[in-house]
């Protein structure tokens, strides 16, 4: 083998050994890659029997806390927001709950983190596959979590069409009205009002009015 046939045999193999290095380190970087994503934090939508959600968030604060797992469980919530009910004229308030039968859960997700959750009393299922928890998207949690915070209230009046109300507020404050029909999910109903002799619908709210 001549000098210079030795050379490119060396340039060669250096080249191929260069390859090799750089394909073990985009190996290794994808390794790491996928390693972080699988130890990143994300919210979980739990499903649980009716009625148990905030038994299942007490229960596995204290399962968190007993098997030690701060670090990879981090926050249970039941999403709830404010309904003020009004029967008899009295106000009542009372906490609701936005998803009846799902917590949500802010996890780190491996074999013992899912065991955790899955085991908790009350709790049946992950949403998504058995074998495959599916999180959630982050500006889905952001709004649920927003919309439970908010100070906005729902509120809940017993009065159904043919009841008479008074209104107390607005431009035919202390007039009285026959509800026609009844929007209990804007906390809105219609009504007829007489003006000068003639039935007259207009749209109330629930705080406008008094049950007579």
């Amino acid at each position: 083998m001549t000098k210079k046939e030795k050379s490119m045999e060396e340039q060669l193999n250096e080249d191929k050994a260069m390859e090799a290095a750089e394909k073990e380190a985009a190996d290794l970087a994808e390794a790491e890659e996928r390693k972080a994503k699988k130890a990143q934090k994300r919210w979980y939508i739990v499903h649980t029997y009716s009625g148990h959600e905030n038994k299942v968030k007490v229960n596995l604060e204290k399962r968190i806390e007993y098997m030690n797992m701060g670090e990879k469980i981090f926050r249970v919530e039941v999403p709830q927001k404010t309904v003020t009910q009004i029967k008899g004229g009295k106000k009542q308030e009372k906490e609701e709950k936005i998803f009846p039968g799902y917590v949500l859960v802010e996890m780190i997700m491996d074999e013992d983190s899912w065991y955790v959750v899955r085991h908790t009393a009350g709790v049946t299922k992950f949403v998504g596959s058995a074998k495959r928890p599916i999180p959630a998207r982050d500006s889905e949690i952001k709004k649920i979590i927003n919309r439970s915070s908010s100070q906005s209230q729902k509120i809940e009046l017993d009065v159904k069409a043919g009841d008479k109300v008074r209104i107390i507020s607005g431009p035919f404050a202390d007039f009285i009205a026959d509800i026609l029909e009844v929007y209990p999910d804007k906390s809105k109903l219609r009504a007829n009002v007489s003006i000068f002799g003639r039935e007259t619908p207009v749209e109330l709210e629930y705080k406008q009015i008094n049950k007579l």
